[in-house]
């Protein structure tokens, strides 16, 4: 019995050996991976293909990257364009790693080739931006700038086995400090602009009103002298038909003259007359018809 328990634990430990060195001994590459297989460090082959693989273990260890596109959104930085312009310029890339080989032995790891490619990216969208203008920015040069940009960071990134599907600005803004500059003057001038055209409307209003007063001025005194004239052309009318009225029956304008006078004489009622009875201002009550002369 205690000679079935020692081989027992013999058992145990190979077994336990075994696993270990199984377990050190197979790796898996996904579907959207691929491997290299490295001995004491340096590249031996690479592994394309996805599935459970074999290596030496102890001496071989495996590094596996991700193929798939990925996309790199480094923090927006400063751009001094030609004109001197300042932007806050956000920009990002995606792409995917075409290379293993050539990536592992240029930046290793996925955080330095993050590292590297922003370094890429934002050297050359200073270095493109760098030589144009504002205007030219916001032109239709736009497209050529952009594939500018895009055809350096390809080129740049080829060089750590890094294959770039493409590259955007996403925008780009002037500083805040600028933005702020800016919005002032703009307020300044409103303000200036707002002052000029109430001085100007003014100035029109009393020009109208001074208009409209000289016109009402002329059109009262125009009015005024042809009032005065159709007064003057009805009081000569009304002279000629009296006096043609006179010329036709001197008794009967005679006799309206003196009703005429009894009515002004008598027209507050409280007036007295006292006339002798052969005065003329009677001359037509004493009779049914005024005296022929």
């Amino acid at each position: 019995m205690p000679m079935f328990n020692r081989y027992k634990y013999y058992l145990l430990a190979v077994l336990a050996v075994v696993l270990f060195v199984g377990a050190n001994s197979v790796y898996i590459v996904a579907q959207p991976e691929q491997a290299i297989v490295l001995q004491f460090g340096e590249p031996m082959r690479l592994v394309k293909e996805p599935g459970l693989k074999f290596k030496v273990p102890f001496i071989q260890t495996v590094v596996i990257y991700d193929t798939r596109l990925l996309t790199l959104d480094p923090p927006a930085q400063e751009i001094v364009l030609n004109d001197k312009k300042r932007l806050d310029v956000d920009s990002f890339t995606r792409y995917k790693i075409v290379d293993p080989l050539r990536f592992y032995k240029t930046v290793r790891t996925e955080e330095q080739a993050r590292s590297k490619l922003a370094e890429i990216v934002n050297s050359s969208v200073r270095k493109i931006l760098g030589r144009i203008t504002l205007p030219e920015l916001l032109s239709q040069k736009r497209t050529q700038i952009m594939s500018d940009i895009s055809s350096a960071v390809k080129s740049d990134a080829a060089q750590i086995g890094v294959s770039v599907a493409d590259v955007r600005i996403r925008r780009a803004d002037l500083p805040l400090q600028v933005l702020q500059a800016i919005n002032a003057r703009m307020k300044t001038e409103r303000e200036r602009d707002a002052k000029e055209f109430r001085a100007q409307g003014q100035q029109q209003a009393q020009q109208i009103r001074a208009k409209a007063e000289k016109e009402r001025t002329i059109i009262i005194a125009e009015a005024e002298k042809q009032a005065q004239i159709t007064r003057g052309q009805g009081d000569e009318q009304a002279i000629k038909i009296w006096n043609d009225a006179a010329n036709l029956d001197p008794q009967f304008y005679a006799f309206y003259r003196s009703l005429e006078a009894y009515k002004n004489a008598l027209a507050d009622g409280s007036a007295s007359l006292v006339l002798s009875p052969d005065s003329e201002f009677f001359e037509y009550f004493g009779n049914s018809a005024p005296k022929r002369k």
